[in-house]
């Protein structure tokens, strides 16, 4: 996160951005990236590398001006739901997140970020009985191992990912496409108690903010920056693991896929991931071993297209 200042202003001001409904999520990730460089600047000193339409800035302007009271009604909201918020100043702050190009400047967390390895689990929200029993396997699995389970706790492959992790005892982060407090996907509710008191579940999108369907690929790049690799169960050939899958390779890191039946159109995204270099993960073993071999060799890139 850009600049020196670590002031109480400076996190007020980051909270006050991330609220801002009138701007795109893009652009209050990369004003609040370089805060120091134009909340105290004179409209006419606007840095050209901020690289935003000009539009953005006197909205920008107008949510600092508030910052110290929009701060206050967030922390006291996210506090009713027995949640905080942590800005991208703060030491708590997941360091993995950092190596994203524009990291969320605030997190709205219910529980606390493990701080060790992890894996994500990602896939189709409509699996069938084989993707589920997969997922929970691997969640399951690699939980027990000591890799916490980062998916985006969503119907299908990411609820199960997440429940194999919990009936194992282990640690699981749950990323939300809209506010913390929105009931989504519904009857959800005890799954992400039981998430926050073996991991958290996160937003960086601010109370209030419903399921668009824009929001998801934003907080793939959350999943895919907290997590070691990503293993995609069940997938379509435009499907959202597979965005994830994408980010995860831009940020370095291992990609691994579940092998489908050739004829079911929920496998063609795994499938062309084993196809372009991923590894096939036929079992917790082959992932859990590409780690160890890991930390000696360099990682493949795979191209997708």
């Amino acid at each position: 996160m850009g600049g020196t200042a670590r002031g109480g202003w400076d996190r007020r001001a980051l909270i006050a951005l991330n609220s801002c409904g009138m701007l795109p999520r893009e652009a209050i990730c990369r004003l609040a990236q370089d805060l120091d460089r134009w909340a105290r600047a004179d409209a006419g000193e606007i840095p050209a590398a901020l690289d935003l339409p000009h539009r953005h800035l006197p909205t920008a302007r107008q949510a600092l001006d508030n910052a110290s009271a929009v701060a206050r009604r967030e922390r006291r909201r996210a506090a009713a739901l027995g949640a905080r918020l942590v800005t991208a100043l703060d030491a708590d702050y997941p360091a993995p997140l950092l190596d994203l190009a524009l990291p969320p400047p605030v997190l709205y967390c219910l529980g606390e970020v493990p701080a060790g390895p992890a894996t994500a689990i990602v896939g189709s929200r409509a699996a069938d009985a084989y993707g589920r029993e997969a997922a929970d396997l691997f969640g399951r699995e690699l939980a027990r191992a000591g890799l916490t389970i980062v998916s985006g706790l969503a119907r299908g492959i990411d609820s199960a990912a997440h429940r194999g992790a919990l009936a194992a005892g282990g640690l699981t982060v749950g990323v939300l496409g809209c506010g913390l407090d929105v009931p989504y996907p519904s009857g959800s509710g005890r799954l992400r108690r039981e998430i926050a008191e073996r991991g958290a579940v996160v937003s960086e999108f601010p109370l209030g903010t419903e399921p668009y369907k824009g929001n998801f690929p934003i907080r793939n790049r959350i999943i895919a920056a907290l997590a070691g690799g990503t293993l995609v169960v069940q997938g379509e050939a435009r499907s959202g693991s597979l965005i994830t899958a994408r980010l995860a390779l831009e940020l370095g890191r291992d990609v691994y896929a579940v092998p489908g039946r050739i004829f079911d159109s929920r496998s063609v995204g795994p499938n062309r991931l084993i196809r372009d270099g991923a590894l096939s993960a036929q079992s917790p073993r082959d992932i859990l071993e590409s780690l160890a071999l890991s930390q000696s060799q360099p990682r493949h890139r795979i191209p997708l297209g």
